[in-house]
């Protein structure tokens, strides 16, 4: 007989609506009186906390489960600020933590408040079940809330690292950063994020002869900035798998429900050179899926000129490039340069992010998420899962923490692309079910 879960899943909308209700838009973030708050539930309980304050208005919390020490610890991060709104494009309010038609809306609601919400009801179910003779520990249960994830972390993880790097001591770590994507018929599957692509800021430069307008010049800056830019659109960086991507495609391939994306997929992790150029043919047709096959150049800005009548002397774009782990963002400038074909295009790497190691597919944390899920779903694929996005686990990854990322909430496309956009929610049922996994993988990996 199924437990009754109605009062803890009434715990978890009340916790996640109050998270909702204060504003950490970043900037400034203003995390402070929210990590007051998880402080206040958490020591209520009987639970080790500590606040740190990183800058004026920023704060991060770490609380503690001790365990037996036979094991190193466990962590659960999230982080508190979350991106702006346009108040006026959204139909609730979205600091108001509103349920509706089966969906709880609000800003965070996604990410990361809802993963935060998860995390913190899984450090009191643990208390509870340790106070009730329940359960027992082999390994401390670290609860990390932090300021500043959306801007860099600097006054977050960043800082943490570089300050306080005693409170992050853990063999393994839960963040976001996967998914759990319902796809086509209601087929469901988890993807466990082991390792991130690396983000870096490449500025593309035009140069030519400025002057006035009124006399058009053939080697205009402008265009020659376009020209580069409209190769440049036809310019895709070669496939390339890795560990984690052919094990992707390669348990995909076997639930897919479209039956020649589903081909594809086995086409491409084959043996057979055509057969796998086939199916990265079909696949590369599909931007979420495309994304993962290869390293990812795209403008986000331009910039340039003084007036609307001066013809200026260069005119800039700025590119992101994502690159798999192991690529250097220099070889796939010197591709773009090269094809490009102007010396009068200039290429500078603006920015260079910073390459972190995978997280290990095979670890006791991967199979406990892997397996909780599978007991609450058993129809769920779970596969490993490099992300196209960033996220605070590469610092821990750098630190030798093996950090597994999710998006615990079973979503279809649709409503996961909400996040960072407007009426972002998350559906009731699958707060629930995030709530469940992030509770059971804890509980499989850390109990005695």
């Amino acid at each position: 007989m199924e437990p009754d879960r109605t009062p803890v899943e009434t715990e978890t909308i009340e916790r996640l609506q109050t998270l909702i209700r204060f504003d950490t838009t970043n900037p400034p973030g203003n995390e402070l009186p929210l990590a007051e708050y998880l402080v206040s539930a958490l020591e209520s309980e009987g639970i080790a906390t500590t606040l740190l304050l990183p800058a004026p208005a920023r704060a991060a919390v770490i609380a503690r489960i001790s365990g037996s020490g036979k094991k190193r610890p466990v962590m659960l991060l999230a982080h508190m600020d979350v991106v702006g709104v346009e108040r006026e494009k959204w139909s609730v309010d979205p600091f108001a933590g509103v349920v509706q038609g089966g969906y709880l809306y609000g800003r965070g609601a996604i990410d990361d408040k809802g993963m935060l919400a998860a995390n913190l009801m899984t450090m009191l179910l643990i208390k509870r079940d340790i106070d009730n003779g329940a359960l027992a520990l082999d390994r401390d249960v670290v609860f990390v809330a932090t300021s500043d994830e959306e801007s860099g972390g600097s006054a977050g993880m960043k800082w943490l690292v570089d300050n306080h790097r005693e409170v992050l001591d853990a063999e393994f770590a839960i963040n976001e950063g996967g998914r759990t994507r319902i796809i086509e018929g209601g087929v469901r599957y988890l993807a466990i994020q082991t390792s991130e692509k690396i983000s870096h800021m490449v500025t593309v430069t035009a140069r030519g002869p400025a002057g006035h307008a009124a006399i058009p010049l053939a080697q205009n800056s402008v265009f020659r900035l376009g020209h580069a830019l409209a190769k440049l659109g036809d310019y895709i960086e070669p496939v390339t798998l890795t560990t984690t991507t052919r094990r992707f495609f390669s348990l995909l391939s076997g639930m897919w429900p479209d039956a020649e994306q589903r081909d594809a997929m086995a086409a491409l992790v084959s043996e057979d050179a055509a057969e796998s150029s086939r199916g990265a043919a079909i696949l590369s047709a599909i931007p979420v899926l495309n994304a993962v096959m290869r390293n990812g150049i795209s403008p986000t800005k331009i910039f340039g000129g003084v007036a609307g009548n001066v013809i200026p002397a260069e005119v800039s774009a700025v590119l992101n490039v994502r690159t798999i782990p192991g690529f250097m963002v220099e070889d796939i400038v010197e591709r773009m340069r090269q094809f490009v074909g102007d010396d009068a295009v200039e290429f500078t790497i603006s920015s260079h992010g910073e390459e972190a190691p995978a997280s290990d597919p095979d670890s006791d944390m991967f199979r406990s998420i892997a397996a909780s899920a599978s007991a609450i779903d058993p129809a769920i694929t779970v596969v490993p899962y490099l992300s196209t996005g960033g996220t605070d686990s590469a610092h821990l990854r750098r630190i030798g923490i093996d950090s597994y990322g999710v998006l615990p909430f079973p979503m279809e496309q649709p409503d996961e692309e909400r996040m960072h956009g407007h009426d972002e929610r998350v559906p009731v049922k699958s707060l629930h079910f995030g709530t469940r996994l992030i509770y059971e993988s804890v509980r499989r990996v850390a109990s005695a």
